[in-house]
Protein backbone atom coordinates (compact mmCIF):
# COMPACT_ATOMS: atom_id res chain seq x y z
CA UNK A 1 0.00 0.00 0.00
CA UNK A 2 1.45 3.52 -1.01
CA UNK A 3 0.28 7.02 0.40
CA UNK A 4 0.09 10.26 -1.38
CA UNK A 5 2.40 12.75 -0.21
CA UNK A 6 0.77 15.94 0.22
CA UNK A 7 3.42 18.71 -1.55
CA UNK A 8 2.87 22.38 -1.67
CA UNK A 9 3.14 24.03 -5.10
CA UNK A 10 3.62 27.33 -6.85
CA UNK A 11 0.49 28.41 -8.31
CA UNK A 12 0.21 31.34 -10.74
CA UNK A 13 -2.89 32.84 -12.83
CA UNK A 14 -2.89 35.11 -15.66
CA UNK A 15 -4.98 37.81 -17.07
CA UNK A 16 -5.55 37.13 -20.93
CA UNK A 17 -2.68 39.45 -21.80
CA UNK A 18 -0.37 37.29 -20.17
CA UNK A 19 0.21 39.29 -17.52
CA UNK A 20 0.47 37.92 -14.25
CA UNK A 21 -3.05 37.54 -12.32
CA UNK A 22 -2.85 35.88 -9.12
CA UNK A 23 0.01 33.68 -7.33
CA UNK A 24 0.39 31.76 -4.40
CA UNK A 25 0.68 28.14 -3.38
CA UNK A 26 -1.62 25.54 -3.35
CA UNK A 27 -1.78 21.88 -0.96
CA UNK A 28 -3.53 19.69 -3.01
CA UNK A 29 -5.03 22.09 -5.00
CA UNK A 30 -6.30 24.29 -2.59
CA UNK A 31 -5.38 27.56 -1.83
CA UNK A 32 -2.82 27.79 1.41
CA UNK A 33 -0.34 29.93 2.58
CA UNK A 34 0.31 33.81 1.27
CA UNK A 35 -1.36 35.16 -1.99
CA UNK A 36 -1.03 38.05 -3.91
CA UNK A 37 -3.41 39.63 -6.72
CA UNK A 38 -2.28 42.26 -9.82
CA UNK A 39 -3.80 44.38 -12.38
CA UNK A 40 -2.77 44.33 -15.81
CA UNK A 41 0.10 46.95 -15.32
CA UNK A 42 1.87 44.75 -12.74
CA UNK A 43 0.51 47.11 -9.68
CA UNK A 44 -0.31 44.99 -6.65
CA UNK A 45 -4.41 44.79 -6.25
CA UNK A 46 -5.72 42.76 -3.21
CA UNK A 47 -3.44 40.14 -0.47
CA UNK A 48 -3.89 38.08 2.17
CA UNK A 49 -3.50 34.52 3.48
CA UNK A 50 -5.45 31.02 3.32
CA UNK A 51 -5.82 28.47 6.01
CA UNK A 52 -7.19 25.10 4.20
CA UNK A 53 -8.79 27.16 1.63
CA UNK A 54 -10.34 29.97 3.54
CA UNK A 55 -9.24 33.83 3.61
CA UNK A 56 -7.76 34.16 6.95
CA UNK A 57 -6.12 37.17 9.11
CA UNK A 58 -5.50 40.18 7.62
CA UNK A 59 -6.35 40.52 3.59
CA UNK A 60 -4.87 44.08 2.68
CA UNK A 61 -6.51 45.98 -0.64
CA UNK A 62 -4.26 48.31 -2.92
CA UNK A 63 -5.11 51.44 -4.74
CA UNK A 64 -4.10 52.07 -8.29
CA UNK A 65 -0.72 53.25 -6.94
CA UNK A 66 0.18 50.28 -4.68
CA UNK A 67 -1.10 52.67 -1.26
CA UNK A 68 -3.17 50.20 1.06
CA UNK A 69 -7.36 51.42 0.59
CA UNK A 70 -8.56 49.19 3.19
CA UNK A 71 -7.57 45.78 5.43
CA UNK A 72 -10.16 43.24 6.53
CA UNK A 73 -9.61 40.64 9.05
CA UNK A 74 -11.49 38.01 8.16
CA UNK A 75 -13.06 35.66 10.53
CA UNK A 76 -13.31 31.70 10.22
CA UNK A 77 -16.04 30.06 8.93
CA UNK A 78 -18.34 28.37 11.52
CA UNK A 79 -18.09 24.72 11.55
Amino acid sequence: MTTKKSKIKEHIQYHKDGSVWAKGQTLDGVPVGYWEWFRKDGGIMRSGTFENGEQAGEWTTYDKNGQIVKITVMKPKSK
